[in-house]
């Protein structure tokens, strides 16, 4: 588990941080004139990739306290919409990018309303990321005999049926190897996908 955790977390972190570095050396250079466009766009890049670390930091922290029994689930009755609409806030994300159909009257849901949270914007996250250009990604929920389903649909190549299972591994993605198989490297400055 720590060897799986070390190569998901380094893996994880290396792309953001990397990106921030170059952004804040490039502000920082002395010898090139930077125009007003540059420095808006490295600065954005910065602000873009130390985001992305935060969420990575709190989501690991967060599988930690589980797994250690340090964060309790705290379960209750939850109003969909009230995890979903957040998650969608955290996201930055609105009606040009997302369809949303949470259903008419649904009933509450028994879960903890940060973890779900959690759960719908790294899903959702997942789904834009993924998502050909062009294509939105749709959220919706709907109830058939007293259970609530959540579905995050979108319009990416998907997970094929013989990995589906490894979702539920903790620290793993699609297309990760074990420590002992060689990665070949990509085109120049590409990671291997």
């Amino acid at each position: 588990m720590r060897s799986a955790l070390l190569a998901a977390v380094g893996h994880d972190l290396r792309r953001p941080f990397a990106s921030a570095t170059a952004a804040v050396s490039g502000l920082r250079a002395t010898d090139v004139a930077l125009s007003a466009d540059d420095r808006a766009e490295l600065l954005a890049t910065a602000d873009e990739s130390l985001e992305s670390l935060s969420a990575l930091i709190t989501n690991l922290l967060d599988v930690s306290r589980l797994q250690a029994g340090a964060l309790a689930v705290r379960r209750g009755p939850v109003d969909v919409a009230v995890v979903v609409l957040p998650a969608l806030d955290e996201l930055e994300l609105g009606p040009e990018q997302v369809d949303l159909d949470l259903g008419p009257q649904l009933s509450m849901v028994l879960a903890d309303a940060g973890l779900l949270q959690r759960a719908i914007v790294n899903v959702v996250a997942n789904g834009i990321r993924f998502a050909p250009a062009g294509t939105r990604v749709r959220i919706s929920a709907s109830e058939f005999a007293g259970q609530v389903e959540i579905r995050v649909t979108d319009h990416g190549p998907g997970i094929p049926a013989g990995r589906r299972a490894d979702v539920f591994v903790p620290f793993q993605r699609l297309g990760d190897t074990d420590n002992l198989t060689a990665i070949p490297d990509g085109p120049a400055g590409e990671e291997p996908k």
